[in-house]
């Protein structure tokens, strides 16, 4: 039996449990299983992990580890300049997609309100949920780790949060997303985009009331749902303008 001093940092220590958090510890374990193996038994997914040191110098997922190492795991840095140690995730995507596992079904919809292509199904299993993740490029939104130590899942976040207004306002500050919302760019059924169609073209479908007092509108690309500003689109715009004097504020008292 061999042993090896772990500490995990930060918002890691979310993952672990009371007696091992914001402390080192003692690892034991046989052979030279990978730093990699060695950080998710103990319930940290790979892909909340940005840098590892190994006995002062930082490594990648293939390190194998040895007995007496020192050990020390952190979570991603959205300030610090780590760029000439070696980072263990990659690259951010170009695009920000998610795809949202079935226990986060209300968080699928804000994130639609708010412009953010999101997959979502409410029958979604795992296997299809992490394929779909990898071949179209999309951040895995969930509660389940094991989901996230997937090796085919190379982009995903353990959201931590229990309330899905909470949930919504932990990502957008999570993946610092202010500067990307288009609040109302896509239909919050089926994710596909809007587009401005003339009351005209919609008429027929409209009831009376709705035919009477409003002129705008809009049409999903995929379902074909319409849109208008009615007293939904009202509650709505509140709401989207309290999450972001929320993040604001938080931004500036630096949390």
């Amino acid at each position: 039996m061999q042993c090896a001093c772990f500490r995990f940092y930060a918002e890691l220590n979310d993952f672990l449990p009371a007696e091992k958090r914001r402390r080192s510890f003692s690892y034991f374990f046989n052979g030279n299983p990978s730093i990699k193996d060695a950080i998710e038994a103990q319930g940290v997914p790979h892909t909340e992990v940005d840098l590892i040191m190994a006995n002062g110098v930082s490594v990648d997922y293939s390190h194998q580890l040895q007995d007496e190492d020192q050990i020390s795991v952190y979570p991603v840095f959205e300030s610090l300049d780590i760029s000439s140690l070696v980072r263990v995730r990659p690259e951010p995507l170009r695009q920000v997609k998610f795809i949202v596992d079935v226990h986060l079904g209300q968080l699928s919809t804000y994130l639609r309100m708010f412009g953010f292509d999101t997959c979502y199904k409410n029958d979604f299993e795992d296997d299809e949920l992490a394929q779909l993740a990898h071949d179209e490029g999309r951040i895995v939104l969930t509660k389940d780790r094991g989901l996230l130590k997937r090796s085919i899942v190379t982009h995903g976040y353990c959201v931590r949060a229990s309330q899905p207004r909470e949930q919504l306002v932990e990502v957008l500050c999570r993946f610092d997303l202010l500067d990307q919302l288009k609040p109302f760019d896509r239909c919050m059924r089926c994710n596909a985009l809007l587009e401005s169609v003339p009351k005209a073209e919609v008429l027929e479908l409209l009831k009376p009331k709705t035919r009477k007092y409003y002129n705008e509108f809009w049409r999903c690309l995929g379902c074909g749902q319409i849109y208008w500003k009615g007293s939904h689109y009202v509650s709505m715009r509140r709401f989207i303008d309290s999450i972001m004097m929320e993040n604001h504020t938080s931004k500036e008292k630096g949390d």
